[in-house]
């Protein structure tokens, strides 16, 4: 098998773009798709990795888009070795069984930046469709993405201290001191990964956003919780905020914060897209500033987009502490940068220290 080429600098204005799916129908609407865009140029299609490899030999492309099941070499196979000699922004295109939404999982683990659903239907109407539309902002999110950050690793901070004692009787104090809201885009998956990894078993209660299709989420919630002290899980309508619990919006629905008599509970919601996402992060943010206060710690990950800026600013004149990624270590410096141009954010901190600002959150 022939090594992967050396380096060479990507075109200056457009992204070039290459399709691996085994499917001759769907390369066809995935290029009819992103050849909507004058920022994205299909620069080739290959029904399976090993064909792609010498068809990129020509051009290497600045983000691949790639199908998980497919002949000679599947996905994860090529991800992975993509990754350890040339790492570049890959995009998969997933199907929504339960199968391919775990094994979609696991190639974020292993890399990729973004997941896409493939389009549920064929044919000319699909390529304005919203499914359509998320397939573009993705490609154009990973063709900013920086690579490199995928290698910050935070390493795990000590245990917490036992927290001060609060009044008697102040049970609804002490749920508002330990709640923490987390909003992720592009290269989130694998952030959120080493940022919760890293918490220990007491960490306080923790709401996340992670912009992802509906299907992904819950197996995304399971493979965190395999490699976590603290649960994982997808939350539920009502679900209480607990330490040592990380709650993550299902794809497709909104998750809200709300206040109980002696606790906190979530409310996870239909409705429409906020700022072209459901989940939004901005709604997640917006019910924290509202229910919690002072008490809430808000933390706006990598993405591209503007998502959680404006809920974040709110966090911070409800008296919340709010923490951005920094540029350094963001897959995608996008969501973070608007927030940090608000004034949203008290601190910046690189992926490794945000695991210890969870961990400090406690009154």
């Amino acid at each position: 098998m022939n090594a992967l080429p050396a380096h060479t600098a990507p075109g200056p204005k457009t992204a070039g773009v290459f399709i691996i799916d085994d499917s001759a129908v769907m390369r066809h609407l995935l290029a009819v798709v992103l050849g909507q865009d004058p920022a994205i140029e299909v620069i080739g299609t290959a029904a399976d990795p090993l064909l792609a490899l010498n068809r990129m030999n020509r051009r290497w492309p600045d983000v691949i888009v790639l199908d998980i099941e497919m002949p000679r070499m599947d996905g994860i196979t090529f991800l992975k070795r993509l990754m350890a000699e040339r790492p570049t922004p890959v995009v998969i295109c997933s199907a929504l069984s339960a199968r391919g939404a775990a094994t979609t999982i696991e190639a974020l683990a292993s890399g990729a930046v973004a997941v896409v659903s493939k389009p549920a239907g064929l044919g000319a109407a699909e390529a304005d469709s919203e499914g359509a539309m998320e397939l573009l902002r993705a490609v154009k999110a990973a063709s900013t993405a920086r690579m490199s950050s995928l290698h910050h690793r935070p390493a795990r901070p000590p245990a917490l201290a036992p927290p001060m004692p609060l009044p008697a009787g102040s049970l609804v104090a002490a749920a508002i001191s330990r709640v923490v809201a987390i909003g992720a885009s592009t290269g989130g998956p694998l952030a959120l990964e080493s940022v919760l990894s890293a918490l220990p078993p007491e960490a306080p209660g923790i709401l996340i956003v992670q912009h992802m299709p509906a299907g992904f989420t819950a197996p995304f919630a399971e493979r965190l919780n395999r490699n976590c002290a603290i649960e994982v899980r997808e939350a539920c309508d009502g679900d209480r905020v607990m330490p040592g619990l990380a709650l993550i919006a299902p794809g497709g629905r909104h998750l809200q914060l709300r206040r109980c008599t002696t606790h906190y509970a979530v409310q996870v919601v239909d409705g429409p897209p906020v700022n072209r996402h459901r989940p939004s992060v901005d709604v997640l943010f917006r019910s924290v500033a509202a229910c919690a206060g002072r008490g809430a710690l808000g933390i706006l990950m990598t993405g591209m987009g503007d998502d959680g800026a404006r809920g974040l600013a709110e966090m911070r004149c409800s008296g919340a502490a709010t923490v951005a990624q920094d540029e350094a270590t963001s897959t995608v410096y996008g969501m973070p940068r608007e927030a940090v141009a608000l004034n949203a954010a008290e601190r910046v901190l690189p992926l490794g220290e945000l695991a210890a600002a969870i961990t400090a959150h406690v009154r």
